[in-house]
């Protein structure tokens, strides 16, 4: 049988390959010109048949289909190569993608879509099941920044806080900021009531945690 797009299967399960014929057999674009249950038969034999379009499985039984892929990219170029299998996590796309793939279905796909994602492959478009789709999306997506924390310290409270944090006693530092004792203690009062603290070490816990001092 062949049509305007000739496609060659590498399917080991029967049940599916039947699958994939039938779904071809609905188009008369589509053409089956190929198929092999063995990564080792397509690699011997796949560049005679020259298809546009290879339908590949990962899990064959003597291999990865990702050498399949492999080899497609290296001596067919021209052809469009699609993976096509049950693995729908994210390190089996990424792998079928680097390998050289430019579409990955699940095996659930069906009939309509299975063939208007061929032609889309052939067409120079990237078919991936919806699913697998929403892996790259956020594999590829920058976090969105954490805008920083408004403090409702002044710099000369944080700055005692900090002291605080780092074990400094309230004559230390007085001295450390040329200011005395009882001025300390009126900023120490500040800080416990802007922040609703308890006491020194539950302050410097609770600045830390809303980011308002380095760990």
């Amino acid at each position: 049988m062949t049509g305007n797009i000739s496609v060659v299967l590498v399917e080991d399960n029967p049940l599916h390959a039947q699958r994939y014929r039938d779904n071809l057999a609905l188009d008369p674009l589509l053409g089956l010109v190929g198929e092999f249950a063995l990564a080792a038969d397509a690699i011997a034999g796949i560049e005679a048949l020259a298809p546009d379009v290879v339908l590949v499985d990962l899990g064959l039984p003597d291999g990865n289909g990702l050498d399949v892929v492999r080899h497609v990219r290296t001596h067919l170029p021209q052809a469009a190569v699609m993976v096509v299998s049950i693995f729908g996590d994210e390190p089996s796309l990424l792998a079928a993608i680097e390998a050289g793939a430019t579409g990955y279905l699940l095996k659930d796909t069906g009939a309509s879509d299975f063939n208007q994602n061929i032609h889309a492959l052939r067409a120079g478009g990237s078919p991936i099941s919806p699913s697998l789709a929403r892996h790259l999306l956020r594999r590829l997506q920058t976090p969105v920044p954490k805008a920083p924390a408004v403090s409702p310290l002044s710099r000369r409270e944080t700055a005692i806080l900090d002291a605080i944090a780092q074990g400094s006693s309230v004559v230390e530092i007085g001295a450390l900021l040329h200011i005395s004792p009882l001025t300390v203690k009126t900023h120490v009062q500040n800080i416990y009531r802007k922040l609703e603290a308890r006491s020194r070490q539950h302050a410097v816990y609770l600045a830390r945690s809303r980011g308002l001092l380095s760990p």
